[in-house]
């Protein structure tokens, strides 16, 4: 280990300045995150280090893969409750969920099966390919049924790397974003970490979910907390940003 890297780093993660996590993948066997809840409960112990103490999952609604109902869902939660209620961990976990912007999630929208986060707020995911062709109309219509939309990790989203000022006309018209603290972690790679930096100093990320999937998730988020750039970072990032207003 070389000198600058002994001393960049701290002994200690830093807190994060946000208690609420609203983006993860930790209702048992459901997507592709958490398969049991016993590993559910071993990453929760590692975000409530980091000063998580009430988290909102958010398991995937995509057509094809991953179509959760409130039937599948409601009761993976109900055996999480309990597993972490026997471990002691003082965290309060609920749901909602990631909606892909599809057919499967229309018809689960128009059923009333999709639990909103708080605040009639839905977390909307985007195509990983491409823009859809009438995405402004989309989001305009569900805000005129009035929910309030939040964009999941804009930074990953390849078709707008290269088009940043469709990033202003999204968050312009009242769409909110939310960015991983896995890209601001490099998890991903550089490309998605500058993206996010970009989004934080242009003053449009909202929200900061881990998108927690494993325990790889979580030991890279805990190794970039543990660095000087993490605290400084976040520090900029905390007046901005809304996650315990979602309570």
């Amino acid at each position: 280990m070389s000198i600058f890297s002994f001393f960049s780093r701290q002994s200690a993660p830093v807190k994060l300045p946000f208690a609420t996590d609203m983006h993860c993948h930790l209702v048992p066997g459901v997507d592709d995150g958490s398969p049991d809840a016993a590993t559910s409960v071993k990453l929760i112990s590692g975000m409530h280090q980091w000063g998580i103490d009430r988290i909102i999952a958010t398991p995937h609604l995509t057509a094809g893969t991953f179509e959760n109902t409130p039937a599948t869902l409601d009761p993976a939660l109900d055996v999480l409750r309990r597993e972490l209620a026997g471990s002691g961990l003082p965290v309060e976990v609920s749901r909602s969920s990631e909606n892909r912007l599809d057919d499967f999630f229309d018809a689960q929208l128009r059923a009333g099966n999709v639990a909103t986060l708080p605040g009639n707020s839905l977390l909307i995911e985007l195509p990983w390919m491409q823009e859809p062709f009438n995405l402004d109309t989309q989001l305009f219509d569900l805000k005129c049924q009035g929910y309030n939309i939040i964009i999941a990790h804009p930074e990953r989203y390849p078709y707008y790397r290269h088009h940043p000022e469709r990033y202003a006309s999204l968050h312009g018209q009242d769409n909110l974003f939310q960015i991983n603290l896995l890209s601001l972690a490099g998890h991903y790679g550089k490309a998605e970490k500058q993206v996010a930096l970009h989004l934080l100093e242009k003053g449009m990320v909202d929200y900061i979910g881990t998108d927690i999937h494993n325990q790889r998730h979580v030991e890279s988020i805990d190794a970039w907390l543990r660095t000087r750039e993490a605290r400084k970072i976040l520090d900029a990032a905390a007046p901005r940003l809304r996650n315990d207003s979602l309570r």
